[in-house]
C-alpha cells in the first residue's frame, strides 16, 4: 500500500475543507496551541512508517492515554475490574454528573472522566509508585525513554478541575472510590499531560494492532483476549458521546484526546496517529476525523 502516496492526495482533497472548531478553551495551557497544525503517522506491524506534515512535533495526548491505564489496570484486576467500570456507550457528555448518580457512581465506561478516575484509583491502589509505574510502562511501550508528563499541564488542569473534583467526591460518596482523592485527582492530571508526537503515539499503540503483542520487539504487553476487549472498548466508547459516528465513518478501534490527538488501529496491519488541535463541539478532532474517514475509504482498510 502506497500509504505516503495515499497521505498527499488525501490532504490535497481537504483543502476545501473547512475547520470551524477551536482549540480545548477550558484548558489554559491547550487554548493558545496553533489551531492549524495537523500531522499524521502511520507504522506497519513490520515496522514501515509513514509520515505528514507536523507528525514530529509533540502535543498533550490529554484523554488518548486513558487507554494505557487501562490496559495497566486490567492487566491487575483481571475481570473484577468491570465490576466498578462498564463497557457501554455513555450517550452523554465525557463529563456528566447526572448519569454517574443515577448510575449508582458506576461509570459507564473507562474512557469518561469518570471511568477514567475509577481506573486511576485501581492503579494508586495496586501500584507503589503509580506515576513512575505508569510512566515506565508508557516508556516501553512507545520505546522512548525521554517522554515525560508535562507539569505545566498538569497544574493547568489542576487550576480547573471543579467538574472532575465533583465526579470524583460523588463516587467517593457513592464507595466506587477507596484512595485518597487528592492523589488520585494528581495523579490523573499527570497521565492526561504527557505530550507525545504523532509517530511516537501510533508506535506506542501497535501492541494493540498486533492482540496484545509489540510486532517489533515480540514482547508480550498483554494477552490476546484482553487486547481484543481493549479494542473493543475503543471502538465502543474512544470518542465519548460520537463513537458511532467515528465507527460509521471511520470504522476502527481509537481513542482521541482533547489536544487534538486521535490514535486508531487496524489488527494485524498498522497503528496510525493523528493530530489537528480544532476541535468538534463533541470534543474530537474535526480535520483528524475527516482525514481517518477519507484515508480508510480510500484503503478500503476499515474493520467493517
Amino acid at each position: 500500500m502506497e500509504y505516503q502516496k495515499i497521505f498527499t492526495e488525501i490532504l490535497k482533497k481537504m483543502d476545501d475543507y473547512k475547520d470551524s472548531g477551536s482549540p480545548a478553551s477550558y484548558i489554559p495551557e491547550l487554548r493558545d496551541v496553533d489551531p492549524d497544525k495537523f500531522g499524521v503517522h502511520l507504522i506497519t506491524n513490520t515496522n514501515q512508517n509513514y509520515s505528514l506534515g507536523d507528525s514530529e512535533e509533540k502535543f498533550s495526548i490529554q484523554s488518548i492515554s486513558k487507554v494505557l491505564s487501562l490496559v495497566m489496570a486490567y492487566k491487575l484486576e483481571d475481570e473484577d475490574l468491570w465490576k466498578r467500570v462498564g463497557v457501554e456507550p455513555s450517550g452523554t457528555p465525557f463529563n456528566s454528573l447526572v448519569q454517574l448518580e443515577y448510575d449508582q457512581g458506576i461509570p459507564r465506561n473507562p474512557f469518561i472522566n469518570a471511568g477514567a478516575l475509577v481506573i486511576c484509583d485501581v492503579l494508586v491502589e495496586h501500584l507503589e509508585n503509580p506515576k513512575e509505574e505508569f510512566l515506565h510502562f508508557v516508556r516501553t511501550l512507545s520505546g522512548n525513554s525521554s517522554l515525560e508528563y508535562c507539569s505545566r499541564i498538569a497544574e493547568s488542569e489542576k487550576l480547573t478541575s471543579y467538574r472532575n473534583a465533583s465526579l470524583i467526591n460523588l463516587m467517593k460518596d457513592l464507595g466506587n472510590i477507596r484512595n485518597d482523592i487528592d492523589t488520585v485527582l494528581d495523579f490523573y492530571f499527570n497521565l492526561c499531560s504527557i505530550e507525545m508526537t504523532c509517530s511516537e503515539l501510533a508506535r506506542t499503540f501497535l501492541f494493540l494492532a498486533s492482540y496484545g503483542k509489540d510486532p517489533i520487539t515480540n514482547e508480550k504487553f498483554l494477552s490476546s483476549s484482553k487486547s481484543k476487549r481493549i479494542n473493543a472498548v475503543m471502538q465502543l466508547c474512544g470518542f465519548y458521546d460520537e463513537a458511532g459516528e467515528f465507527s460509521f465513518k471511520v470504522g476502527l478501534p481509537g481513542k482521541s484526546g482533547v489536544g487534538g490527538g486521535i490514535v486508531a488501529i487496524l489488527p494485524n496491519q498498522y497503528s496510525i496517529a493523528v493530530w489537528s488541535p480544532r476541535l468538534n463541539k463533541k470534543g474530537n478532532s474535526s480535520k483528524g476525523m475527516k482525514f481517518l474517514e477519507l484515508f480508510t475509504s480510500e484503503t478500503e482498510s476499515s474493520i467493517f
